[in-house]
């Protein structure tokens, strides 16, 4: 069947799904304290996540994202990969992830199908990194974008959160990363979420000041390509790489929202600052309830809502982008 359409006529056929609300990483905006103590809520499983996927691809979804948490502190995160890329209907299956363990599954997550992969990778200056995500391991999570290139994983991108203390030194080595390397560099203005609210008063950056800073350095807005999504594309000559703005905070960024997302437990989320949730798991625990799950999936894309409301401040259904997978 053709791509489901919502309320406002936008055709949503992309999945971001997380696989687990853990993380090994302490990022100042998201998880300072790191994650709650105590047994993780239990996350789906190989066989409920591959039910999940069946079911949107029926409905014309045709790409998933993997997320977290960190999705790569599951074990069986190539398995799950490899479920997923095999289902009829799926084109494209993504993964975000910190790189830290990068370096050592690249090739097996190539090899189970992934196509495209986004490294959430914040500072290139070892000091400013640790400060900012209680992890010493630059060097290994740099090694691991460059075992993606090598391994032939068709897409590799780098997400960067802009924050105030940027400087144009660090500035300039992301840049200059994409001279000889096809890697997208994307900078993501920083959202407010129901925990991080003095933080984001203190260091929110706006996309605009890095705009500014592209173009100065004589970088040019790119024609919009399919898979561009929310970003906006800038290249420069001589650089075989690209640079994407992502800005939550401009006016009618959510006019081609084509997404929905749903949480590690089996909870589908219409949109990241919703506070609706719309429980799954109970559908996905035989191949023979795939009928009612395509039902109530299609029923309630019809309640997307038109767009967030960062703007006028409202947050607090998302406590943490860990907890639903950004």
């Amino acid at each position: 069947m053709g791509t489901l359409q919502d309320a406002f006529g936008r055709h949503i056929h992309y999945l971001r799904l997380s696989v687990t609300d853990r993380c090994n990483f302490r990022c100042v905006y998201c998880l300072p304290q790191g994650c709650a103590k105590g047994p993780e809520s239990a996350p789906l499983s190989l066989e409920e996540i591959e039910r999940l996927a069946r079911g949107f691809a029926r409905l014309g979804f045709w790409k998933v994202r993997l997320t977290g948490g960190e999705p790569t502190t599951r074990p069986d995160i190539a398995e799950i990969t490899r479920s997923i890329s095999d289902i009829p209907g799926i084109r494209r299956v993504g993964l975000t992830t910190n790189g830290y363990r990068l370096a050592g599954i690249a090739s097996a997550l190539c090899g189970a199908g992934l196509t495209s992969l986004n490294v959430s990778l914040d500072s290139l200056d070892p000091e400013r990194f640790a400060r900012l995500t209680g992890c010493s391991r630059l060097e290994s999570i740099v090694a691991g974008v460059e075992a993606a290139l090598a391994a032939g994983i068709p897409s590799v991108k780098v997400n960067v959160v802009l924050l105030q203390d940027l400087c144009d030194r660090e500035l300039d080595q992301f840049l200059a990363w994409t001279r000889h390397l096809p890697l997208g560099i994307r900078f993501i203005e920083l959202m407010q979420t129901g925990e991080n609210g003095a933080f984001f008063r203190q260091h929110h950056l706006s996309a605009e000041w890095m705009r500014r800073m592209l173009q100065s350095r004589g970088w040019g807005r790119l024609a919009r390509e399919e898979s561009d999504g929310p970003a906006k594309y800038y290249g420069r000559s001589g650089h075989v790489g690209k640079v994407g703005l992502i800005a939550p905070y401009t006016a009618g960024f959510c006019e081609t929202c084509n997404r929905v997302r749903v949480s590690s437990t089996g909870n589908l989320r219409l949109c990241l600052f919703g506070g609706e949730e719309i429980p799954l798991r109970h559908l996905l625990q035989s191949h023979t309830q795939e009928d009612d799950l395509v039902r109530l999936i299609e029923s309630s894309i019809e309640a997307k809502p038109a767009s967030h409301r960062l703007q006028q401040g409202h947050c607090e259904a998302t406590t943490n982008l860990a907890s639903i997978g950004g």
